[in-house]
């Protein structure tokens, strides 16, 4: 396992239960178990605070750190945005991403690659439980 997942991983700023938010979904990973859920307050449609719980396995927290980092005060239409192609990252496209512009996409490419495509489920979850929280 690459020390770099570990260290991203570790970043638990956004662990935390956001009391009064606006936004809250949970989900399951069915493959592997992984739980996750998400909750965020969003004011004039950009989010203002958020919050996660999970119990999963490295990749998953990972990810979910990386996403929980970046949405703070960013227009839910760039999220949808940036959500709804997510799985771009493993793919061949990955240059159809840059044209969303988006902040720290080389973060998230050091974690979401080819090279961790058995893990696709477990990074992607955070990006369907947002989605879901949001009704993207």
């Amino acid at each position: 396992m690459d020390l770099e997942i570990l260290e991203i991983a570790s970043n638990t700023e956004n662990h935390k239960v956001v009391k009064n938010h606006t936004h809250q979904s949970k989900n399951k990973n069915p493959l592997c178990g992984d739980e996750m859920e998400i909750s965020l307050i969003v004011k004039d449609n950009i989010v203002q605070d958020v919050g996660y719980q999970c119990r999963s396995c490295v990749y998953c927290q990972a990810s979910v750190s990386l996403l929980s980092r970046w949405v703070m005060q960013v227009p839910i239409e760039k999220i949808s945005d940036f959500v709804l192609n997510a799985e771009l990252f493993f793919d061949k496209n990955f240059d159809q991403l840059k044209k969303i512009n988006i902040k720290n996409l080389n973060d998230f490419k050091k974690i979401m690659n080819p090279e961790n495509i058995s893990r696709k489920e477990c990074l992607l979850l955070p990006f369907k439980t947002i989605s879901k929280a949001l009704k993207l």
